[in-house]
């Protein structure tokens, strides 16, 4: 019988089983299977997970970094901006503010037309990522929901505080409508080509940009204080911070505090409105990082609702 079973097709056989059977890291025999049925056993963490609404990518082991990185935009298709390059996009929109809205919308009459054009057009790079990213996916290029969610809700954020600009009449000049919107149209294809050629270039810009938005309106607040609280809030500032759903709200904080702003008369609007734009600015800063963006629907984050 023995002899019989050593035949070369069965000696093969035999030596093929033997070679299969293997032991792992740990001391264990581990018994031959299919590749297609064989689970891969990931690493443990070099470094314990943290509460927070970022996370950086040196919290995970070095063999996972990699694929850690291509989980954010500016580290799969960006590269970081020198010094250089950041001076000239904060001169660049220094100019644009200083020749074009100051001089156009001079006068304190011109205040929520002015504000108008800004929202008009703050709005817009919120549109380009999102294009860009949906071609992507389109592709099947890359795809990550979570940054899809996350510039939706920078644009809907955006779009209520055009609701609000619009509810204070500062859209009733077609100038200023012409102005804004054309714009805007050329600002999204220059934001586009931006996003496609570095991500990061356009974060950074965008950053300069809403560093500017939050600059007027607090020095608006600081000038027209009392004059503000004396006004009531319109209805499409209630509808969105008082009244609506929180939900798109907390998708574009970048921080695990859960903000939901009192709104008693309109300068409590503008307090409102200033604060997001101060929360888009970190945002597109963190953007630019290596860092992975959540929120804290993503449960990260300790939050007390009640």
């Amino acid at each position: 019988i023995f002899q019989y079973s050593m035949t070369p097709n069965n000696r093969f056989i035999l030596l093929t089983c033997l070679a299969a059977t293997t032991v792992d890291n740990h001391g264990t025999t581990t018994a031959f299977s299919h590749p297609a049925r064989r689970l891969s056993r990931s690493p443990p963490l070099t470094t314990a997970a943290t509460s927070s609404s970022l996370h950086a990518s040196s919290a995970i082991p070095p063999e996972e970094q990699q694929q850690r990185s291509d989980n954010n935009p500016s580290t799969k298709f960006g590269s970081p901006l020198s010094d250089p390059i950041k001076e000239a996009n904060k001169f660049a929109v220094d100019f644009l503010k200083n020749t074009l809205f100051d001089t156009f919308f001079a006068g304190s009459d011109r205040d929520y037309a002015r504000f108008y054009a800004l929202e008009t057009i703050a709005r817009v790079p919120y549109f380009s990522y999102l294009s860009v990213l949906h071609l992507y996916e389109t592709l099947g290029k890359w795809r990550r929901a979570k940054y899809l969610k996350l510039h939706f809700a920078e644009s809907w954020n955006e779009m209520h505080h055009l609701l609000i600009m619009e509810e204070l009449g500062g859209d009733a000049n077609f100038l200023d409508r012409f102005l804004a919107q054309h714009v805007a149209f050329g600002y999204f294809a220059l934001i586009v080509a931006l996003y496609l050629l570095n991500p990061v270039e356009a974060y950074n810009l965008n950053q300069d940009v809403e560093e500017h938005a939050a600059a007027t309106y607090d020095s608006y607040l600081k000038e027209n204080a009392e004059k503000l609280k004396l006004l009531p809030a319109p209805q499409a500032a209630i509808d969105y911070y008082v009244d609506g759903d929180m939900y798109m709200f907390d998708e574009f904080q970048t921080s695990c505090e859960m903000r939901r702003p009192v709104i008693e008369n309109l300068y409590d609007v503008f307090v409102a409105i200033r604060d997001d734009e101060l929360a888009h600015v970190k945002t597109m800063e963190m953007l630019q990082t290596e860092l992975d963006v959540t929120s804290i629907h993503d449960g990260e984050c300790e939050v007390d609702i009640f």
